[in-house]
């Protein structure tokens, strides 16, 4: 019976509103906290910023109420969990930075090699000695939103290829593929 009087006596439009912002506040701060790790720091102050502000406003009123109404305790947890899964997401759509891309394989791989160089990004090639015997590795150095892109196309050439990320810390020149002219919609934004 006590649980349905607090259920009752929750402002669930409040609680709406706490989760929303919750949501915000923490995914900003799960994005913040990877720009960091990335040296953005203009993007990880004004990400901070906006977060402590949010989290400000959120804490100062639902200290207030939380007493009155105990499951606003509850949604703001599920708010903060929530934002945590939604700046996840988020970054990954995003997929700031670099990573070092290491395929290893015995098949086709100056054709793979060369299909990577034609799409724009520099490869280098190792010859070595694996456990069925040569093997080539190809090293790349890619944006990481283009990971996907490139596995395909090694994966096209040899499926059972063999390949490894790593997280890039620093990189001194990072070569981009070409942009493709825009067609359809886009060239209505295109200058002329």
């Amino acid at each position: 019976m006590e649980l349905l009087s607090i259920l009752q006596s929750t402002d669930w439009a409040y609680g709406a509103v706490v989760f929303g912002a919750r949501v915000v506040d923490v995914s900003l701060g799960t994005l913040r906290t990877i720009a960091i790790v990335h040296g953005r720091t203009f993007m990880a102050f004004w990400l901070g910023f906006v977060e402590s502000a949010i989290w400000l406003a959120v804490v100062s009123t639902i200290v207030q109420s939380v007493s009155q109404q105990p499951a606003l305790g509850v949604i703001y947890a599920f708010g903060f969990a929530t934002g945590n899964l939604v700046g996840i997401q988020i970054e990954k759509m995003i997929a700031m930075g670099n990573l070092i891309l290491r395929i290893i394989s015995r098949k086709r791989t100056v054709d793979m090699a060369r299909e990577i160089r034609d799409s724009g990004y520099p490869v280098t090639t190792f010859t070595g000695q694996g456990r069925s015997g040569p093997v080539t590795e190809l090293y790349v150095v890619c944006r990481r939103r283009d990971l996907k892109k490139l596995l395909r196309k090694v994966l096209s050439l040899d499926d059972e290829a063999f390949y490894v990320t790593e997280q890039a810390g620093s990189v001194s020149n990072i070569c981009r593929p070409m942009m493709q002219p825009a067609t359809g919609w886009r060239a209505v934004f295109k200058k002329k």
